[in-house]
């Protein structure tokens, strides 16, 4: 079975908590603060392996989680970092998060990798709270949650050259005579309802990727057929070779046919207009075809390259594949996104992230004011509340951050319930 998208959830492991410790030393009063760091949650890292051909595996395993960092010890011993979770993904995956439409990752070559959920950090040991005004805090942060959350894996099939057409034209025949794929072929429509991919080899060591799609319609870019379900893997390739049935054997106008799948192909996405097309005149050994092949070079006018084949006789193919082959020479690799950024040597992508705001106050319908954001939810899952030190901690970051002036001018007045995810406490001026 050939699987080209799939939602999955990915969490990287969260930080370890930093201890509380002291030192029970003979002669060293009270001894000292000596509770140690935790360590970092391990990431979970995609990494492309190029002997994967769909996303099979992500059908039956939807949950990807990494391991925890270890917890802090005591005479400083800092608990071990977890090793990243590695999760192999076929050439031409792109990684989407799912809520805002992000590109995160975009991984064709093998080897290359992305981090996919970043791990956190480990929280801090009382040690690293030691100052001359208080030398023995009871003070430690918990770890860090690992960042998680729901991503799209869209895979789109990694070739030089993409066939298009309707259903039927021949192209499942064209790939099975000119590369060594055995394509399912039959008399009847949407035959090939996967991407089949086959190597051209056109002599002198010379030889590209060929990918014969399944057939697009009218409509197709809407999602009526198979169309819209398959056309991303046009997205990649650099040449676009548009076989057309010159029989006309099923009723249809070859010249209609032609324009049909190339408005498809504009509405599915306007930068596949870019990309050069080579018109193949397919099935040039059936009746009437030479006839059709003369009105249809007419309407298209003298500007548009055509190529008469019959792929089942094999006549025309060398010179097709000739002038594909040198199309392909000129013609750059088309970028799949205008963000995209180039990777030199380095396989690991990284990219800037937009920070919303620390905190958010709005109104519950029982009058409760409640605290939302990353940075205020992230510091209060790092605090300890079992520990008066770590509380007032807390407090005072918040007063920091301006979240006292700005419950106070929403209205807040001492005794307000205030709530942070499933926690309340009271607000006291």
């Amino acid at each position: 079975m050939f699987v080209d998208h799939v939602k999955i959830y990915v969490k990287g492991g969260d930080g370890g908590d930093g201890m509380v410790a002291f030192r029970r030393e003979k002669f060293v009063p009270n001894g000292g603060p000596a509770g140690g760091d935790g360590g970092n949650g391990g990431a979970v890292i995609f990494k492309v392996d190029e002997g994967l051909r769909t996303l099979m595996d992500f059908r039956f395993k939807r949950h990807f989680k990494a391991e925890p960092g270890e917890n802090g010890m005591s005479k400083n011993a800092h608990g071990r970092g977890a090793k990243p979770m590695v999760v192999s993904v076929p050439p031409g995956t792109v990684v989407t998060e799912e809520e805002t439409g992000r590109v995160i990752a975009d991984l064709v070559e093998h080897g290359q990798e992305a981090i996919i959920a970043r791990g956190g950090r480990g929280g801090r040991g009382n040690s690293r709270f030691a100052t001359p005004a208080n030398p023995a805090p009871e003070l430690s942060e918990k770890g860090e949650p690992g960042q998680e959350l729901n991503v799209i894996l869209e895979l789109k099939v990694l070739a030089d050259v993409g066939l298009v057409g309707f259903p039927s034209v021949g192209k499942s025949t064209l790939l099975s005579v000119v590369s060594s794929a055995k394509p399912k072929i039959g008399a009847y429509h949407f035959t090939t309802i996967v991407p089949n991919l086959g190597m051209v080899q056109v002599g002198d060591g010379k030889s590209f990727a060929m990918a014969d799609l399944p057939g697009l319609i009218e409509g197709a870019s809407e999602g009526v057929g198979l169309g819209h379900q398959f056309l991303r893997h046009i997205e990649r390739t650099r040449v676009i070779v548009h076989v057309v049935d010159m029989s006309a054997m099923e009723g249809r106008d070859p010249y209609e046919d032609y324009l049909t799948i190339n408005r498809e192909l504009e509405q599915y996405n306007l930068r596949l207009t870019e990309r050069p097309q080579i018109v193949v005149a397919n099935k040039m050994d059936m009746p009437d075809a030479e006839e059709n092949l003369a009105e249809f070079r007419k309407k298209v006018g003298e500007d548009i390259q055509i190529f008469p084949i019959s792929a089942v006789s094999r006549q025309g193919l060398q010179e097709l594949l000739y002038a594909v082959y040198e199309l392909l020479e000129v013609t750059p690799e088309f970028l799949l996104h205008d963000d995209e950024e180039e990777e030199t040597d380095a396989t690991v992508l990284y990219k800037h992230e937009i920070k919303g705001p620390d905190f958010v106050v709005t109104r519950d319908n029982d009058g409760a004011f409640v605290l939302s954001g990353d940075t205020i939810e992230r510091l209060f899952k790092m605090t300890d509340f079992s520990r008066e030190e770590s509380i007032r901690r807390f407090a005072r970051q918040m007063r920091g951050m301006g979240v006292d002036d700005e419950l106070r001018e929403q209205g807040a007045e001492n005794g307000d319930t205030v709530r942070i995810l499933k926690f309340e406490f009271e607000f006291v001026e």
